[in-house]
C-alpha cells in the first residue's frame, strides 16, 4: 500500500498527515500551519499534541488502539 504521507509506520504516517494540515485554535481562532504535533502513547492510547504559539491552548487528539 502506498502512501502520499512518509514514514515507516502508521503513526508516522498518521504524525506527518496531522503535521501537514493546518490547525485554527478553537479558543483564540489563531491558524498555525506550521506546528508539529508531539506523540505520547501509553500502550492503550495514541495522543499526539499541539501547542496554540498565540494563547497557548492545548490541542490533542487521541486514538484507541
Amino acid at each position: 500500500m502506498s502512501s502520499s504521507y512518509g514514514g515507516t509506520s502508521a503513526f508516522d504516517r498518521l504524525r506527518a498527515r496531522l503535521d501537514g494540515s493546518a490547525l485554527a485554535c478553537e479558543e483564540c481562532g489563531f491558524v498555525d500551519d506550521a506546528g508539529e504535533w508531539e506523540a505520547v502513547t501509553t500502550g492503550g492510547t495514541v495522543e499526539y499534541r499541539r501547542e496554540c504559539p498565540s494563547c497557548g491552548t492545548e490541542h490533542v487528539r487521541r486514538y484507541r488502539l
